[in-house]
């Protein structure tokens, strides 16, 4: 049996911040708290903060810009962080709605209908509450029977997500799947953070996942082979959770919002990524010149690039290594899948790419593709 991605959908917020907003807040902030430390800072006790760049933020990671699901008090000094309304338990969540909207996209991308699906996996990053599942809650509001269930695995969710489907296609336990990815990161920044106050944006995406033998679409990926990887480590975190609140004297500390050793993880990821996928092109004997497409995970576009040339032996042109962090920022597990979504254009049946993500874990994935 083939298992294919017929179709996508990317659902991204109204709400923009440039890279040029968000250090004027950050450096008002920089400026006040130098300012009111300035004698402990004169004494040695405390360290002056240094101000942000725009022009640093880009060239240390590619991104110009994010979108978030709220912009004002983010870029509000005095708070720092986005403020949602709360919503009533009858109503549906946040998380809920913008997974609902990336996926009635991809159902009308593969020619599906709610009726059609019979599994939904929410992957991500981040759920708002831990349960009722969030991907039951999204069942219940597009309509859909069979069963749901949510499964975190950071910056690579939506790739293990896909070989979950994937497999339960393969058991016959599903036969249609949607794999949802709502990543509402922004509530995770630490904005007073110089070295990752700009990381991060929110966004939603989904796939349909099936058997290549009930797929209609216009464009249709066949997985060829596939590889998840994981090794512990604590160079990237986050510690936010429910047990936070019993210790509420540190719960809004530094180390609950997402924390990286970044170079210790340009270091260590690089090379077990690239292996990876060299390991899933080996299998398949396939050559550099053969990959057409690489959907890579968007968290730095020094690593895309580094990944990149190792694969194609080469350095890639654009359009072999599609960048779209520089618009959205880093969106943990749904960046490789907006790549694919925004990148299909001018592959032709038989040409063969790589979906990758990589991130906290360590975690990693690689599906070899054949376009259709």
């Amino acid at each position: 049996m083939s298992v294919v991605i017929s179709g996508t959908g990317l659902f991204t917020p109204p709400e923009s911040i440039s890279n040029d907003e968000l250090v004027q807040c950050f450096n008002e902030y920089v400026e006040r708290f130098n300012q009111e430390n300035h004698q402990a800072i004169a004494a040695g006790e405390l360290e002056a903060l240094s101000p942000s760049d725009s022009a640093f933020i880009e060239k240390a990671s590619g991104i110009k810009s994010r979108y978030v699901m709220a912009k004002k008090h983010i870029l509000d000094v005095n708070t720092m962080a986005p403020r949602f309304v709360e919503r009533a338990n009858d109503e549906l969540s946040m998380q809920a709605e913008i997974g609902v909207k990336a996926a009635k996209q991809a159902l009308e991308a593969a020619n599906k209908s709610v009726d059609d699906i019979d599994l939904i996996i929410v992957a991500c990053a981040y759920t708002q509450r831990s349960y009722p599942a969030m991907a039951i809650e999204i069942q219940q509001a597009l309509g859909c029977g069979g069963w749901a269930f949510d499964m975190l695995v950071a910056c690579s969710a939506a790739t293990f997500g896909i070989i979950n489907a994937a497999n339960a296609i393969r058991s016959g336990t599903a036969k249609t799947v949607l794999v949802i990815n709502p990543e509402i990161l922004s509530p995770q920044i630490n904005y007073r953070d110089r070295d990752s106050h700009f990381i991060f944006g929110d966004v939603a995406t989904a796939s349909v996942i099936e058997d290549e033998t009930t797929a209609t679409s216009e464009h249709v990926f066949k997985i060829i082979a596939e590889q998840p990887i994981t090794q512990f480590s604590n160079n990237i975190r986050s510690n936010i959770g429910y047990t936070n609140v019993c210790t509420p004297e540190t719960a809004l500390a530094a180390d609950k919002f997402f924390i990286q050793q970044g170079r210790k993880v340009f270091k260590e990821v690089l090379p077990m990524v690239s292996n990876l996928i060299a390991e899933q092109m080996s299998k398949l004997a396939l050559a550099p010149q053969d990959i057409k497409r690489l959907y890579l995970h968007q968290a730095n576009i020094n690593m895309n690039n580094f990944i990149a040339k190792k694969v194609l032996a080469r350095d890639p042109l654009p359009e072999e290594a599609p960048i779209i962090l520089d618009e959205y920022a880093n969106t943990s597990s749904a960046g490789c899948i907006i790549a694919l979504h925004k990148h299909k254009q001018g592959l032709v049946s038989g040409d063969k790419a790589v979906l990758c993500s990589f991130g906290a874990g360590y975690s990693a994935c690689c599906l070899l593709l054949e376009y259709m």
